[in-house]
């Protein structure tokens, strides 16, 4: 969530929100919040792999 508000430019809090009311719709949100909150890197840790 985090980096999807830094990217469009809301507040984390709003995105997850938005989040909390997109699982009351069907499909797999909840199940792509957890595989991508796995696998993407920390902040930590991308920033200091970054060019």
């Amino acid at each position: 969530c985090a980096a999807l508000a830094r990217r469009f430019g809301t507040s984390t809090t709003t995105m997850r929100v938005i989040f909390l009311v997109s699982c009351l719709l069907p499909g797999p949100q909840f199940l792509l919040y957890l595989a991508l909150w796995m696998l993407l890197p920390s902040e930590e840790k991308a920033a200091r792999t970054a060019w």
